[in-house]
């Protein structure tokens, strides 16, 4: 890791970079993961009073929203040289802070359909502003060889707090929390973006200038990644089936008691732990294995994972279905354990992919288009399946099948694809040595 040199060397104004960076995407992160997914499905159904259907119709529209405004922010910052200037995108930042910060206020206040609309498209433009801006930062702030080790930081950190600390999953719990989390904040934001101290700006100067250095992401050099080429379209085209998997499947199992109160609303401290460390170990191993092998190898486990977790799922609740009397009301904690494994894979390719296939003149528009379509767009989809199924009564065995399946036809066809690449290549040296 390059950070032990920098710290050996005492490059203090470098390390001061990764602090900011994971401080940040923490923050964030944890804020989309509680209060964004969880919080505003409570203030919805118990506050303003919605079915689960509408709430997941707008919730779906807050991602639709959020991947346009990404859209023009990334493209925008990238035509205008946002993407290389620090001091402007910490600004936008502090905007976008200050916005989310008095929306975490307000949200437990809403109790019309009106009113919890118009928090939507306000909390959308935040985030569609927010995200191309904060991942644009890993390209001045994270030195390329280390952004895999980076993204298992943010992804552990977040992760563990979601799951470790005991809340309910309320609108009223999650904005108590959030404004308090979010005042230091938001201080320190405005004295980053908007004092004028000597020391600091020399920091800032520092900083800022080396997207130089780091700018160029890992799978750029050579040739920088085109967004219509094959090397940037194949991860966001994986990416979008790793979120839609997850989605898909995640919305129906906490729309299951037995399942959730197992899990991650065990009244059992000792089960949320299990899973919160769970989310640390897969955080882990994705941060090593993307440092050290290739992009394919990391969506290959991330593949494995979720078909091996959604068909442990399955097979439970057939094993429960054929002997109720053996099985009992108990659920194996081995299930959300490795879901969370899968997870945390995922999210840390989520958090170090981006930049990587960027440079510091192109992040803003792969950003936005990577986890707008990737992330975003995916959530949309998956939701308005969910409603179908929803509508059509499926079944909870049903609805994980698909899930399932899903799952286990992107890893054989990302195998297929690996393989058939190889033989490609082969033909082709061997083509070349004949000749």
């Amino acid at each position: 890791m390059q950070f032990l040199s920098l710290v050996r060397q005492r490059q203090w104004t470098t390390v001061s970079g990764y602090g900011l960076f994971v401080a940040l995407m923490v923050a964030g992160y944890y804020y989309n993961i509680t209060f964004v997914q969880l919080g505003l499905i409570d203030l919805g159904t118990r506050l303003v009073g919605m079915s689960e259907t509408v709430v997941s119709i707008w919730m779906a529209a807050l991602a639709l929203v959020t991947l346009i405004v990404a859209a023009v922010t990334g493209v925008t910052m990238d035509r205008h040289g946002w993407s290389t200037d620090l001091r402007t995108r910490l600004r936008l930042l502090f905007g976008v802070v200050c916005v989310q910060f008095a929306l975490t206020l307000v949200a437990p206040m809403i109790r019309s359909v009106p009113a919890f609309g118009a928090w939507i498209v306000f909390a959308s433009i935040g985030l569609g502003v927010g995200f191309p801006v904060s991942f644009s930062l890993a390209t001045d702030l994270v030195p390329v060889p280390d952004r895999g080790y980076v993204a298992a930081a943010i992804t552990a950190i977040a992760y563990f707090l979601a799951n470790a600390i005991p809340l309910s999953w309320s609108v009223d719990v999650f904005s108590q929390l959030m404004v308090a989390a979010m005042a230091p904040g938001v201080l320190v934001l405005g004295i980053l973006s908007l004092a004028r101290i000597d020391r600091l700006d020399a920091v800032l100067d520092a900083l800022g200038a080396q997207h130089e250095t780091y700018g160029t992401g890992r799978f750029c050099h050579g040739e920088p990644v085109r967004t219509r080429s094959l090397a940037f379209v194949v991860p966001v085209v994986l990416m979008f089936g790793v979120f839609f998997i997850d989605s898909l499947g995640f919305l129906r199992i906490i729309d299951t008691p037995s399942l959730l109160l197992s899990s991650w609303q065990s009244p059992e401290f000792s089960t949320r732990l299990f899973i919160a460390v769970a989310h640390v170990i897969g955080a882990v191993m994705a941060g090593v294995i993307y440092a050290n092998y290739s992009l394919s190898r990391i969506f290959l486990w991330t593949f494995a994972l979720f078909a091996l977790t959604h068909v442990m799922y399955t097979s439970d609740l057939r094993f429960a279905a054929l002997f109720p009397s053996i099985a009992g009301d108990e659920t194996s904690p081995l299930n959300p354990a490795l879901y969370a494994v899968a997870v945390s894979f995922y999210t840390t390719l989520n958090f170090a992919l981006w930049p990587d296939l960027s440079t510091s003149e192109t992040i803003g528009t792969h950003s936005a288009i990577g986890i707008g379509v990737a992330g975003w767009l995916a959530t949309f989809s998956s939701t308005a399946l969910a409603l179908y199924f929803q509508a059509t009564e499926l079944t909870l065995l049903s609805h994980l099948n698909v899930v399932q399946a899903l799952s286990l036809l992107l890893l054989f066809g990302l195998a297929v694809s690996l393989y058939a690449k190889r033989m490609v290549e082969l033909a082709r040296e061997n083509r070349g040595a004949s000749v």
